[in-house]
């Protein structure tokens, strides 16, 4: 059978319909996951083709996968969360949902007070057990979308349900129905994709939901879940561990529209970024992260890493406003004393201080020999040095008024006093033997004391 694609406008063949394989013993692909070893990349060089859709965004999982992983966020810092991410993604809605809990008081406090802020984007959507009770409480909060759990690779299936493939879809597209009955729109979490038999399992279930989808008039939407960040988004790579044939199979194979196709990603293998922009460039219109990548384990997508790669592969922020993502590192650091790793890419205290003492002395006669990008002008966040051997009067001056934010009216310079006592200490340290950088936590304390306590230690 021939059909006219609405996404590539060419003829191709429908013939291929995958069927339920309701096999007797799980599918664990020990081949790949022995277990016992680093999990192995398999190839099978067949290409798919590259496919970026018209439009491309980001959804939010920082209030729910996130907030499992630290200390439950109060209700005012959850709405202030929420205001910054709706600040960030800008009037256009590039960061477009957030999800949150419905189940405590103090969660359904959250919802209606970021209800009440009017704000169009992110959208609010919930993530819940797939109950009759539970989708009635998402319609009554009036939400129109919620999350729900349907676990596919048979390390789950067989071994956490204890049920055979036919029983958990006959469960899930139950599940699916009573979202439906309920007027509420399904996310269905694909949990585990990466270690699922994509063609025995998934692609008949998730056509199951298409089906369902079009006989009710309520969409379903499809989260692509790399549970245990397994993905891989090299070219030619064999499934289950390919992002490129994830995203096309389940396009291809399920007719699941990019508008609809959301990849959620881990960060155990240091793949999470690469993966979500792979799951964009072969045709998923979403990518679910969360701030600062807080999240199980090693931590989902980072959303800052997401905006970037938006700017890189669009050309352009649409709107964003990239200074939240530090006003958002603060509020982290200040607020809810998180503590950011010092290196972490646009967030982290070091991320644009350049420490050998040769660079610093380009960064110092032009900042854009050693700085990945206007920061200032982007994050908000001066370029910087840190101080060592060959550190002048003029540098150590330039990592005062960085460090401690001063404004061009407070700013010293090389002759104040301050920085003339910190000159003598510096060079007696390095009289005495030293060949390492100052810490930032050695000049803090050595400023306050030379300031009487003027500049506290940050």
């Amino acid at each position: 059978m021939l059909e006219l694609s609405n996404k590539t406008n060419l003829l191709e063949q429908k013939i291929y319909k995958y069927d339920l394989q309701d096999v007797a013993d799980p599918n664990l692909y020990r081949d790949i996951y022995s277990y016992d070893s680093v999990p192995k990349v398999a190839f099978n060089h067949r290409r798919v083709p590259m496919g970026m859709p018209e439009e491309i965004w980001i959804t939010d999982t920082s209030l729910r996968d996130g907030q499992q992983s630290v200390e439950p966020y109060t209700v005012k810092q959850i709405v202030d969360l929420y205001k910054l991410m709706s600040k960030l993604g800008g009037p256009y809605g590039i960061i477009r949902q957030t999800e949150f809990f419905v189940y405590s008081k103090k969660d359904r406090e959250a919802i209606q007070k970021c209800q009440e802020l009017g704000l169009k984007f992110p959208e609010i959507t919930t993530w819940i057990r797939a109950s009759k009770e539970d989708f009635k409480l998402v319609k009554d909060l009036g939400i129109r979308e919620t999350g729900i759990l349907v676990s596919c690779s048979d390390y789950h299936i067989f071994k956490k349900l204890k049920k055979s493939r036919k029983e958990v879809l006959d469960m899930y597209l139950a599940a699916v129905a009573e979202a439906f009955e309920a007027g509420v729109m399904p996310r269905c979490h694909l949990e585990d994709i990466t270690r699922a038999d994509f063609y025995g399992f998934v692609v008949p279930f998730v056509n199951e939901l298409m089906k369902m989808s079009k006989d009710a008039g309520i969409p379903v939407k499809i989260r692509a879940c790399d549970t245990m960040g397994y993905g891989v988004p090299y070219p030619e790579v064999a499934l289950p561990r390919s992002v490129p044939g994830i995203i096309y199979g389940l396009q291809h194979y399920s007719d699941v529209p990019s508008e609809m196709l959301e990849w959620h990603g881990h960060n155990d293998f240091y793949k999470a970024v690469a993966n979500a922009s792979t799951a964009w460039l072969y045709g998923a219109c979403a990518v679910n992260c969360s701030l600062l990548g807080i999240g199980e384990r090693t931590g989902n997508i980072p959303l800052e890493a997401m905006i970037m790669e938006y700017a890189s592969l669009r050309g352009s922020l649409d709107g964003m406003d990239t200074t939240a993502i530090t006003e958002i590192a603060e509020y982290f650091k200040n607020e809810m004393g998180y503590d950011i790793p010092a290196m972490t890419p646009f967030v982290g205290r070091n991320f644009n201080v350049t420490r050998a003492g040769i660079h610093a002395d380009g960064l110092l006669k032009d900042e854009e020999i050693y700085n990945i990008f206007d920061t200032q002008k982007i994050l908000n966040r001066p370029a910087s040095v840190s101080i060592g051997k060959a550190s002048g009067l003029a540098g150590i001056a330039y990592w005062i008024n960085t460090n401690y934010h001063l404004s061009a009216d407070d700013a010293l310079d090389k002759k104040d006093p301050l920085i003339i006592k910190l000159k003598e200490w510096v060079d007696a340290e390095y009289e005495d033997g030293r060949q390492t950088a100052l810490s930032n936590f050695e000049l803090e304390t050595k400023i306050e004391e030379l300031s009487n306590g003027k500049f506290k230690r940050i």
